[in-house]
């Protein structure tokens, strides 16, 4: 009998995880934008646009950013069958789950203790996400499931007409981001239940009932009121008052009470504009497209910004607007790996918010940079561009993923990717054995740090012994450092303060070398094979030419 005691998921494959490597990220300026001058003091310039395969990105990004993420939207492909065209329903739930629950996996390491995430889907895959993020993030940490009114029109060529996606809102602590979500702001038609037929000097006012269920109440809240017209009142049957006695003459005695223009109405309490203003609303769980906007109208504002030539279901400004309102606050870092057309990044810099957007196809360059710059420069005048009163200022940087750090050569040897420089070298191997990527201007061998004591240094020299003799005396016995190099003469045990590792064999095993794409895009998944047992795919390998820890690596101890 199992020993599980929980409940669980199960589905083909999913005991197979990826072997990821932890890439490095390369900026490229030419594609970096930000605003000619400062508009405001509190521009920010240092959001990230990444171009590349999002699983690997947030892999990339974990050892910076563990730990400082607030607020996570992502819009995934939902998975409505006719990607999956060539394989069984199966396979299909299968290969959208392991794709999925990887992502998972890597976004909660990067949230803050208070972080949320915020995934937009549709009914196809909703009870399997549910139960996916309830193993990844813990069922106590689920804080809602909201209904997105996507469209107000009927759909006729149906056999229902679906009018709603989901957002699903998880916490990585649900306690803690309770304490901290923010309320929404006033609408107006909450603004319209206000007025001042008293003229209190505390300005509009609506009023609430004081009675509760009899249930619940104790003794001291079943008594009779005397208006100040001089009718008595008994709280209805079923009821009892809200307050106590003393606690309603209080609130009568500060003019928070209500018995009509005439003194004889049934008492109701006064709610200030300018108290439920500092509060804000609770959040609700359903999305009302007159508040947040629906397909169509974010279809329309994508037709704008894009000269005709927009996305065919994108969300509207307004739906990232409310949850980024009630998830983070200004300053606070927003991240979105299936990044689309841009939205969340272009909805958060206009809410003062960092961001990181990760996305892998070609309308990063076609799509996202230009909006981005419209919305920079003050140009881009639709979503809630007027709503925010925004102006224009800040920027981002643009990256793109590292090529793999090993490929084949034509000998079928694993060795260092000739496009890596020294310095990429030396970052890559940090990111790979859990050091800070730091070169000391003062120290050659400080490339890198773990902790204060220990350090880490990277040469595509053979080294000596005599070499090795200085690094070590350099050192000294209150530090360590780990050394990889190319080869290297003596035996490793030779220098009690010195770790000493020959590259790439030092790497070798680490990870999956030359897998660029765990795309999410399983359109473009090949055919599967005709037999029952489907192999699974081998990683793809780039084909190089020797270099010297090709020849290196035949060397040293």
């Amino acid at each position: 009998m199992s020993k599980k005691q929980k409940l669980e998921l199960t589905w083909v494959g999913k005991e197979n995880r990826p072997r990821l490597e932890p890439r490095i990220l390369l900026e490229k300026p030419e594609k970096s934008y930000h605003a000619a001058h400062r508009v405001g003091k509190n521009d920010i310039f240092d959001n990230r646009l990444i171009f590349g395969d999002n699983l690997l990105a947030l892999k990339a990004l974990e050892q910076e950013f563990a730990g400082k993420v607030k607020c996570v939207y992502i819009d995934p492909p939902y998975n409505t069958g006719s990607a999956f065209a060539h394989y069984d329903d199966g396979l299909e739930h299968s290969l959208w789950l392991t794709l999925f629950r990887d992502r998972l996996e890597l976004i909660k390491k990067l949230l803050t203790d208070d972080g949320s995430i915020w995934i937009s889907i549709d009914d196809n895959e909703y009870p399997y996400l549910r139960i996916v993020c309830d193993e990844i993030f813990g069922r106590v940490n689920f804080a809602c499931t909201m209904i997105w009114e996507k469209r107000k029109t009927r759909e006729n060529r149906r056999v229902f007409s679906f009018k709603h996606d989901y957002v699903v809102v998880y916490a990585l602590d649900r306690k803690l981001f309770e304490g901290v979500r923010n309320a929404v702001p006033v609408t107006q038609e909450v603004l319209d239940r206000y007025r001042n037929p008293d003229n209190d000097p505390r300005g509009p006012w609506q009023s609430v009932a004081i009675t509760a269920q009899a249930g619940h109440g104790t003794a001291s809240q079943f008594y009779e009121i005397v208006t100040p017209g001089g009718r008595r009142i008994l709280p209805p049957s079923g009821n009892c008052w809200r307050f106590t006695k003393k606690r309603l003459d209080e609130l009568a005695s500060d003019n928070r009470i209500y018995f009509g223009a005439d003194g004889n109405n049934v008492p109701r309490q006064k709610k200030f504009l300018s108290e439920s203003e500092e509060r804000g609303l609770t959040p609700e769980t359903i999305l009302y497209a007159d508040e947040v906007g629906t397909n169509d109208s974010a279809k329309r504002h994508s037709n704008e910004i894009f000269n005709g030539n927009g996305f065919d279901n994108p969300k509207p400004e307004g739906l990232l607007k409310r949850v980024i309102e009630i998830a983070s606050n200004p300053g606070d870092l927003v991240l979105d790996s299936f990044a689309g057309s841009g939205t969340t990044g272009a909805v958060a810099h206009k809410m003062g918010r960092r961001w990181i957007m990760v996305e892998l196809g070609e309308h990063c360059h076609t799509h996202i940079i230009p909006r981005l710059k419209k919305v920079i420069d003050g140009e881009e005048k639709g979503g809630i561009t007027e709503a925010v009163g925004w102006q224009g200022g800040g920027g981002f940087r643009y990256f793109r993923l590292a090529p793999s750090l090993l490929e084949t050569d034509k000998w079928g040897r694993e060795v260092i990717s000739k496009a890596y420089n020294a310095a990429m070298l030396a970052e890559a191997l940090c990111k790979l054995g859990g050091f800070l990527y730091a070169p000391s201007d003062a120290v050659y061998w400080q490339q890198g740090h773990s902790t204060e004591q220990d350090f880490i240094y990277v040469t595509t020299q053979t080294l000596s012994v005599e070499q090795l003799d200085q690094l070590s005396e350099e050192v000294g016995p209150e530090r360590t450092l780990l050394v990889l190099c190319s080869a290297f003469r003596g035996k490793a045990d030779r220098w009690p303060n010195l770790t000493v590792k020959k590259i790439p064999n030092h790497v070798r095993n680490r990870c999956e070398w030359g897998h660029d794409d765990y795309s999410l895009n399983v359109e473009n998944l090949p055919v599967a094979p005709p037999n029952e047992e489907r192999e699974a795919p081998q990683t793809k390998r780039r084909i190089g030419q020797s270099d010297l820890f090709a020849v290196a690596d035949e060397e040293g101890s």
